[in-house]
């Protein structure tokens, strides 16, 4: 079976398992879309890193990362729960590779999968960088430091 095989065989299976570790993650907004909503941006971003394997190019999950990275920066989610949104599919995608590929291709499907997640993950960081670099800076409200010690 190769690396591809793998992840149309036990899509499934994947997306449920990472669903369900998502669903553990204490991150707030995840919670709040809820388990279909989360199952089907997980399917999404899976179906991404299949092309992007499939054609043997980095892009598809590249610019798919840079688009949910705009779109989850708007709604205010923090960098880590998008992330940990990629690191739970990339963990069950990783136990899948370990059970059923045959030794001998464990390791070039785990480099295949690290690499495509890598770069989508990189892309998710380098965006949110970019927005958050635009964005003004919060000053800290320096008043009461110096209205005096009355009441004290």
């Amino acid at each position: 079976m190769t690396l591809i095989q793998l992840l149309e065989k036990c899509n499934k299976e994947i997306i449920l398992e990472a669903n369900d570790a998502l669903t553990r993650a204490p991150l707030k907004h995840y919670q709040k879309t809820g388990m279909e909503e989360n199952k089907i941006r997980l399917q999404t971003l899976y179906d991404f890193i299949l092309k992007s394997i499939k054609k043997n190019n980095l892009l598809e999950v590249i610019k798919y990362a840079e688009q949910i990275a705009r779109k989850r920066f708007i709604s205010s989610y923090e960098i880590h729960e998008v992330q940990t949104a990629f690191n739970v599919l990339e963990e069950v995608i990783w136990r899948k590779i370990i059970q059923k590929l045959q030794p001998a291709d464990v390791t070039k499907a785990l480099r295949v999968i690290s690499t495509v997640l890598g770069a989508g993950k990189e892309s998710l960081a380098n965006t949110y960088v970019t927005l958050a670099s635009r964005m003004p800076a919060h000053s800290i409200d320096h008043s009461s430091l110096f209205a005096g010690t009355d009441g004290f």
